[in-house]
């Protein structure tokens, strides 16, 4: 897939931050930017799938034991990705 190349504004000490994490994994700060964005992209998506998940289960009531027990458990598995 082809690069684009973008310019981007940040503050200096999330620079900073990117630009000595870059070092240490000896990656460039253009892929480490591209991992960040992948990542956040993901994050995105995944909380859109529980919102989703959610929607399809509002029509029946939460006293339902099967209906409750799924939304937290759906909550669990995505929580850490947020």
């Amino acid at each position: 897939m082809p690069n684009m190349k973008t310019a981007i504004s940040i503050e200096k000490p999330i620079f900073q931050q990117m630009d000595s994490l870059a070092k240490k994994l000896k990656i460039s700060r253009s892929r480490l930017f591209a991992i960040a964005a992948q990542e956040f992209l993901q994050r995105n998506k995944n909380i859109d799938l529980l919102k989703s998940l959610n929607a399809a289960y509002d029509d029946l009531p939460d006293t339902e034991p099967i209906v409750a027990n799924m939304r937290s458990t759906h909550y669990k598995i995505v929580k850490d990705q947020w």
